[in-house]
């Protein structure tokens, strides 16, 4: 048998390859070509290799590209099996004259119509042939030869084929074809384009699993995709930037990378594009902004220029997606420019060794607040039908990273939209496992990395070990803080967080009396009592209730931390048992009484009696020498001149 016979026989492969998805009936197919179901019993029937390899050629000639179906492409494995095409890829020893790829090609070519049939993708005669093939794709050899091209074409069948299937990504992975796949593509030769397109693939389907197995090789990739984007200047720049967000590491992106990614990038959005060449841009900028944060952004004018440019296209795209009516939202494009919104949101609140010059920010700010309020105005819009949906997820999200370096902006408008953000805030944490789904959607959105995190508990301060780690940071700095002069304000923020989050953190072993926890209690109900005195006044024998001197100067910044701070305070009584002991050892429930019996009850603003009205009842209802105390202050007096409803009742009871 002549090689050109062998390589011949190899053309079974490509028939396979061409064949349609419908399936005929058999009696269909054999109306159609009787002479395929002669030749194919031939085949059946061959008793050598040479029968064999006489028998594939001509089944070969008798069938027609596409004439092959699924039932017709099965009976030939019937017939054939793996024992054959064993040999073949495996053979050392070829006829005379005959190249030994010549029968490795037609081995190739026959798993690869195998392949084509899902249940004999994933048999393990197939998979166990993965580590072969992907040597192949590799393997020097003349560009020009037929044989070696047609074999090349026939492995990235099989190999896609395979990847298609449910478990057929981990396969590939561990049977070294990623690392193939990286040297077929740098190498650039026959058929490195099919290779890139399988990389994606699989990069999309296990992007861990793929960097840890041959991160080395995919970051050679990287560095000739980032080079080619840097220096291309036809629409291939907008498709490498499509491409260039799956390839980057969920580790270190290399310094290099990112230069050649920056300017590439500066040169997109610093051109007039349309908004298909624009969107891919801005979502590779918020990949790199979600993995580097500012860091490939290189600093001095150019990298001010580029940042302020970056995140005015962002609120542009937001506004033209949330405010047009009648279109439908591209949902993806906007999450990307929340990731670079909330870029421009650090960037504009960092102090030192910022990326913007204060002209800037400021100029950012008021775009960046025309952006926000049509995410507000998105939101006012959200039906229930639509609240599990990750992209509402996503813009809850940017609102809340503005509101917490911003707010007094929108202050209307956020008011507004309150009664819906508390009642998404609960839907998330009573569907805790389902908001978890949602986060990762939203970063899938974004094309973020697709690598778990820690799991969401869908309770921003019951989310995570590091807010413990911050409330002990908080416990530990106020009683230092609240006796430093002129620390007031700062010791005011400390104070008022540290008690917010006791009330979300009670159950925290850190909280449960131990000495840390008493010092900022203690140092809490230092700033909360101090704020007040009783000072005279002329003419008249009753004092009246006054800001402290401490106080009276920065009261404006102060009162809402200080309302907040009593409310949050008034919250962990019942949640932790030995505080009301704490405060009555302080004498604050004491005092407090003292104070309002000795001040004209007129001088006490409405807002400042439901205050200390809260505080009272908590700690009178919390525990029964409180309320013992309070009596022997006279508190039930004091209740009535101020119409403490609730404190006159609870002392009243045994």
């Amino acid at each position: 048998m002549s090689c050109c016979d062998l390589a011949a026989a190899g053309q079974l492969g490509k028939a396979g390859i061409m064949a349609s998805d419908c399936e005929p009936a058999l009696n269909q197919a054999e109306s159609r070509n009787p002479t395929l179901e002669r030749y194919l019993g031939a085949l059946r029937e061959a008793k050598n290799d040479s029968e064999q390899f006489a028998a594939l050629l001509l089944v070969t000639k008798a069938v027609k590209a596409g004439d092959i179906d699924a039932k017709t492409r099965r009976r030939i494995f019937d017939a054939v099996g793996f024992t054959f095409p064993n040999r073949l890829l495996t053979t050392k020893e070829a006829p005379d004259g005959c190249p030994d790829h010549v029968l490795r090609a037609l081995g190739v070519a026959l798993l690869a119509c195998f392949c084509s049939d899902p249940e004999l993708a994933t048999h393990p005669q197939v998979l166990n042939k993965i580590p072969i093939l992907s040597t192949f794709l590799t393997a020097r050899g003349d560009p020009d030869d037929a044989a070696r091209r047609s074999m090349i074409d026939d492995t990235y069948q099989c190999l896609t084929a395979v990847a298609g299937t449910p478990r057929g990504p981990r396969h590939l992975i561990a049977g070294g074809t990623v690392s193939a796949l990286c040297q077929a593509y740098l190498g650039h030769g026959y058929g490195f384009d099919q290779a890139l397109a399988l990389l994606v693939g699989l990069l999309a389907a296990a992007e861990t699993q793929c960097w840890k197995e041959a991160e080395p090789d995919l970051l050679a990739v990287l560095r000739g995709l980032s080079e080619d984007f840097q220096k291309a200047e036809d629409a291939s720049k907008f498709e490498l930037c499509q491409l260039l967000p799956l390839f980057l590491p969920p580790t270190t992106v290399p310094p290099e990378c990112l230069r050649d990614l920056q300017a590439g990038l500066a040169r997109i959005l610093g051109s007039k594009l349309s908004s298909w060449q624009r969107n891919p841009a801005l979502k590779l900028a918020a990949r790199l902004a979600h993995a580097c944060g500012s860091d490939w952004i290189p600093a001095g004018s150019s990298g001010s220029k580029f940042l302020a440019l970056l995140v005015n296209l962002a609120c542009v795209e937001v506004r033209l997606g949330l405010e047009e009516t009648g279109t439908e939202v591209k949902e993806d494009v906007v999450t990307a420019c929340y990731a670079l919104m909330e870029l421009g949101i650090q960037e504009c609140t960092r102090c030192e060794q910022s990326l913007l010059k204060e002209p800037q920010k400021v100029q950012l700010v008021s775009i960046m607040k025309e952006a926000i309020g049509a995410v507000i105005l998105y939101l006012q819009q959200v039906g229930p039908e639509k609240q599990k949906e990750p992209f509402v997820f996503a813009s809850v999200r940017i609102l809340g990273a503005w509101l917490a370096e911003e707010t007094s902006s929108l202050r209307k408008e956020v008011c507004q939209l309150l009664p819906f953000l508390v009642r998404y805030a609960k839907t998330l944490y009573e569907e805790a496992e389902e908001a978890n789904d949602l986060s990762q959607q939203v970063a899938n959105l974004a094309i973020s990395p697709t690598t778990p995190g820690p799991t969401w508990p869908g309770d921003a301060l019951r989310r995570d070990a590091c807010f413990t780690s911050l409330m002990n940071t908080l416990m530990t700095s106020l009683p230092a803080l609240v006796q430093q002069q002129g620390r007031l304000l700062l010791a005011a923020n400390v104070a008022t967080l540290g008690l917010l989050m006791a009330r979300l953190l009670s159950t925290s072993p850190a909280l449960q009396g131990t000495p840390a926890s008493r010092g900022f209690f203690g140092a809490a109900i230092l700033f909360l009592s101090q704020s007040h005195v009783a000072r005279a006044t002329p003419g008249s024998d009753q004092a009246v209730l006054a800001l402290s001197p401490d106080y009276e100067g920065i009261w404006a910044d102060l009162q809402e931390l200080w309302f907040l701070g009593m409310q949050a305070f008034t919250g962990c009584v019942p949640l932790l048992p030995w505080l009301a002991p704490a405060a009555l050892r302080s004498r604050w429930p004491q005092e407090l009484l003292q104070l309002l019996g000795s001040v004209s009850p007129n001088s006490v603003k409405p807002e400042m009696v439901a205050a200390y009205q809260g505080v009272l009842v908590e700690l009178a209802r919390a525990n029964r020498l409180c309320r013992e105390a309070m009596r022997l202050q006279a508190g039930e007096e004091t209740a009535s001149h101020y119409r403490m409803a609730a404190l006159e009742q609870c002392l009243s009871e045994p």
